[in-house]
């Protein structure tokens, strides 16, 4: 049976609809998405050394010279050896061309070292070429005992991405399957604050966040401080410890005509729209596009002004065909006035395919759950081949994703449509000439109480029964004749007075 028909049958028997039958067939026939990669294991090292530790190298140092070239931004070292069970040591460290850059013992052996981040024991800085030295000390071999080594190193550039996440060489959960996260957060490293231990407001650190993500049961979070990208080595510490968790790097670009997240690059980019540096905003999508990190625009619905300078997206010339996805909901403004919702689906009926997501904007991470901008509330629910950065974005790319308002663990929406023997989940484009019926399907779980509304480019239709959830789980139908012009169709679910529950992303006809 080939691999395709495997998880189509697995899929069906977990009770998912058909068009997320065909997600998860095409999902994991991707091989970079399955296999446990990362940067010590997706390519060949550009660099190998070799050797031999016998008893008179106990208790000295062995400097290994490598040359580093230019445009490296990234190296990464993989040691190992033999004959560690008759007590032979190895101990890890490394020099740049100009200075020492870290040692871990025989604790680690791995580790990489960037601009922005490092493993524990090493500091992460600027990648100096030249001669460098990795240091191996040997603070024990037994007589008669020949221990072999080899090192293995990496080098990555500019513009290059990790195949599976920067700070984890594995993903964290194999499988397809809906992770929960949140995309917008602040701590310490810009304006995030909590209580200190005897109440005074200090600048909230990093760990906080994460811990509270953690115990909230959130698959994943993205950083995104101001402008700033000194988060991503406290980040690369936390990650191990986390292992629950996915920490994905972010950034809020923040100008003064709008703020915008960037996911996935700890590389930096020029925030500074309207000087020399960046004279216009296609500037900036051009150095994000160049490495390859998700640009998506925040609560573009705010207002713009002194008391918030640049909250509102009111930056001209904007080529949306660059930006990936909106904040369609932030915690702050939720499904108020301020809602993201009327910006995003004007974009959709321009006919920009963007991804409507959602962040809780949390500042303060001692906010209790399900208030506003508490973190996770709202969560963006994304269905993924793994719980992986890699993953994670793609889906987030591709629209495999709806908004969980009040960031609850168990609601879910799934979407789908078929017209011949095509099919289509959210985030998905279908085609359907005149005359055609489009079948489509809304699955709702744990909604019960709930209604669905059919929104249809911009507009509240009749398309589907809106009486309440009656179960736990439940499935409508409704059949859409074509007109074989272009439209987009998604799925809200609100609760019996009316309080927006879900946000789903489009199914789109003929774009």
């Amino acid at each position: 049976m080939n691999r395709k028909r495997v998880f189509s049958l697995t899929a069906k028997r977990l009770g998912f609809s058909h068009g997320w039958t065909i997600v998860i067939a095409l999902l994991c026939m991707i091989p970079c998405l399955n296999e446990p990669l990362g940067y010590a294991q997706h390519a060949k090292p550009d660099v190998v050394l070799h050797g031999t530790v016998t008893y008179a190298d106990r208790q000295t140092y062995k400097e290994l010279p490598f040359a580093v070239p230019k445009g490296v931004t990234r190296v990464s070292v993989e040691l190992s050896y033999t004959e560690r069970d008759k007590h032979t040591s190895i101990d890890l460290g490394v020099f740049d061309s100009e200075r020492f850059r870290g040692w871990s013992g025989g604790n680690k052996s791995y580790f990489t070292i960037s601009e922005t981040d490092a493993t524990p024991s090493y500091l992460p800085g600027v990648i100096i070429p030249g001669k460098w030295k990795l240091i191996l000390g040997v603070p024990n071999i037994e007589e008669g005992v020949r221990s072999e080594y080899e090192a293995k190193i990496y080098f990555a550039h500019a513009g290059e991405t990790p195949e599976v996440s920067t700070f984890s060489q594995t993903p964290l959960r194999n499988g397809p399957a809906w992770y929960r996260g949140d995309l917008h957060m602040h701590n310490a490293h810009s304006d995030g604050s909590c209580l200190s231990q005897s109440g005074q407001k200090v600048p909230c650190p990093l760990y906080k966040t994460v811990e509270a993500a953690a115990n909230r049961k959130l698959d994943f979070i993205a950083i995104t401080d101001h402008n700033t990208i000194s988060q991503y080595n406290d980040m690369r510490e936390l990650q191990p410890y986390f292992d629950q968790l996915l920490l994905i790097p972010g950034r809020e670009i923040t100008t003064f005509q709008g703020h915008a997240n960037v996911f996935g690059t700890t590389s930096f980019i020029d925030f500074r729209l309207t000087s020399p540096h960046v004279p216009n905003i296609n500037q900036m999508l051009q150095q994000v596009q160049d490495q390859h990190g998700l640009f998506s625009i925040n609560h573009p619905g705010s207002p713009s002004g002194a008391a918030c300078m640049g909250c509102g997206w009111t930056v001209p010339d904007t080529d949306y065909s660059r930006v990936t996805s909106i904040e369609a909901i932030n915690g702050g403004s939720l499904d108020g006035p301020r809602s993201g919702i009327p910006f995003w689906q004007d974009k959709l009926n321009k006919g920009y395919r963007l991804t409507g997501v959602g962040g809780s904007d949390n500042h303060d991470a001692d906010y209790p759950p399900q208030t506003r901008s508490a973190i996770g509330h709202p969560t963006t629910v994304v269905y993924a081949a793994n719980l992986s950065e890699r993953a994670i974005l793609d889906a987030i790319r591709v629209g495999h994703v709806f908004i969980d308002i009040e960031g609850t663990s168990n609601r879910i929406l799934e979407f789908t449509a078929q017209a011949g023997t095509a099919t289509a989940a959210m985030g998905d484009a279908i085609q359907s000439p005149a005359d055609q019926k489009v079948k489509f399907s809304i699955k709702m779980t744990e909604l019960e109480g709930a209604h669905p509304e059919v929104i249809q480019d911009g507009e509240i239709t009749t398309l589907v029964d809106a009486a309440a959830v009656q179960g736990k789980e439940e499935t409508r139908n409704f059949d859409y004749t074509s007109d074989g012009k272009r439209h987009w169709l998604r799925i809200n679910i609100r609760s019996s007075g009316g309080s927006l529950l879900i946000a789903g992303n489009p199914i789109y006809l003929n774009f």
